[in-house]
């Protein structure tokens, strides 16, 4: 399975502290957003993955990610001109989705819960059908929504419907089989002028070839698109790390674990930032 992570949009709601920068490399507590996302993917067994940005900050995701191959994975990297929607991402990486199947992340979604490693690794095993994942959520109006039956089969699905047919909103995480170009190129712009994600479940709702995962309590999701929501983010993986003592989406410490690279090639990485509490973690990793 192969992975993208979108990290093309403006964040506009993040002027003027992301004019200078992507708002996905801006800082969560102590690492780059794009991070999560990628922590989120490297869990779920994936280690191609295509980050799609625009052509002002191409250039500084390079810069912060390289090529992968320190972590013993691989980045490339495409351009979306103009935003076209989340589901606009699949027909820019059509060559790079060749006929695999593949997840995608928003760039801006932080996950976190206990047994979600576990999901990740189920769920990135399918190559049949969709997978999504649904939280509750107090505003459902503001995302897509999904409706479940008594048995908990999702029946239907709305995007930021005035009257929510549930508080379960579908996240921004996604996994497809190779039939999601083909279902890509059959969307039509939405009366905002974009490829709606919404739209492209729908196809597998209907095909009866859709899976929603529940996210349960005790789990955090994250959109980090506005100033508050990026403030709770990093007061979340603050209050988490020091308290547990364990770091949250430490790309590196997750490739480690992942069997991606050696103790070796992490005490390397780790001299990169010995002069802070970074280096002196990916340290401590390799000594447990």
């Amino acid at each position: 399975m192969k992975g993208i992570i979108l990290a093309a949009g403006a964040g506009s709601r993040l002027y003027p502290a992301s004019l200078p920068i992507s708002k996905i490399l801006l800082p969560v507590y102590d690492k780059p957003m794009i991070y999560y996302p990628i922590t989120t993917l490297l869990l779920a067994g994936i280690k191609d993955i295509l980050i799609i940005t625009n052509s002002c900050d191409i250039d500084n995701f390079k810069k912060v990610l390289g090529d992968g191959s320190s972590i013993g994975v691989k980045f490339s990297y495409a351009i979306q001109e103009i935003p076209k929607g989340i589901a606009d991402s699949f027909l820019i990486a059509e060559k790079f989705i060749d006929n695999s199947p593949v997840a995608l992340i928003l760039g801006d979604n932080i996950f976190h819960g206990f047994g979600f490693s576990s999901m990740l690794k189920e769920v990135g095993k399918r190559d049949f059908g969709a997978t999504v994942f649904g939280y509750q959520v107090q505003d459902p109006e503001r995302f897509g929504v999904v409706e479940f039956d008594k048995n908990n089969k999702a029946i239907s699905i709305e995007e930021k419907p005035k009257n929510p047919k549930s508080n379960y909103a579908v996240t921004g995480l996604y996994f497809y089989d190779n039939k999601v170009v083909e279902y890509a190129k059959t969307l039509k712009p939405s009366q905002r002028g974009e490829l709606e994600i919404t739209d492209l479940n729908k196809i597998y709702l209907e095909k009866n070839q859709l899976k929603v995962e529940i996210l349960g309590r005790g789990f955090a999701w994250l959109d980090t698109g506005t100033f508050e929501s990026l403030l709770q983010a990093a007061n979340f993986v603050q209050s988490m790390e020091i308290n547990t003592g364990m770091k949250i989406a430490s790309i590196e410490e997750v490739a480690y674990r992942m069997g991606y690279i050696t103790k070796e090639q992490l005490l390397k990485i780790s001299e990169k930032y010995k002069q802070n509490g970074y280096g002196k973690y990916l340290e401590k990793i390799v000594n447990l």
